[in-house]
């Protein structure tokens, strides 16, 4: 996506949103909702398609609910005739929801990201050897929200997943809880 100067942008990893103001090679001035003039990667921000909800209407699922998504779960061979446990979660928003007639890009990005977490915890708690998030490719948002979620995790491998199968729209976690 392109941004342009005066788009208005709700920030990703903080609560409050702008108007932009400037740009450069891949960031932008935003002129936040405080008052304050500052600069922002272009993955830190989000385009505001709509403004009819108001955040005290958003029901976002907390991150210790049940995800609603369905996932699968299989068995991984190694080299040593061993099976490990590999759980397989698709945040594409049309394999969480029905219907995301009304809601703007941050809802969308909030849902998905609920129920990363929900799965994650479900997936360490559970001992899981490895988690694959599809999270799809599109404007990188929701790749990088997860990765920086999983960057302030212990115990945790993560790389892309195996392109032969995934393309580059996928993440692989493997949980190391001896490390």
């Amino acid at each position: 996506m392109q941004f342009k100067i005066g788009q208005k942008v709700s920030l990703l990893y903080e609560k409050g949103e702008g108007i932009i103001l400037n740009l450069e090679k891949n960031r932008a001035l935003v002129s936040d909702d405080s008052g304050f003039d500052r600069w922002f990667p272009f993955n830190e921000l989000v385009y505001i398609h709509s403004e009819k909800y108001a955040d005290d209407e958003m029901t976002i699922p907390k991150e210790d609910t049940e995800p609603e998504t369905t996932f699968r779960v299989f068995q991984e061979r190694t080299g040593t005739k061993k099976t490990r446990t590999v759980w397989e979660i698709d945040l594409h928003i049309e394999e969480i929801l029905e219907s995301i007639q009304g809601m703007s890009n941050t809802e969308i990005l909030m849902k998905q990201m609920a129920e990363f977490r929900a799965m994650f915890k479900k997936a360490k708690n559970q001992s899981v050897y490895k988690l694959i998030v599809i999270h799809g490719v599109g404007e990188g948002v929701l790749k990088n929200a997860i990765r920086t979620y999983l960057s302030q995790q212990d115990q945790v491998e993560v790389y892309d997943a195996d392109f032969l199968e995934y393309g580059k729209g996928a993440t692989a976690i493997e949980f190391h809880p001896n490390w």
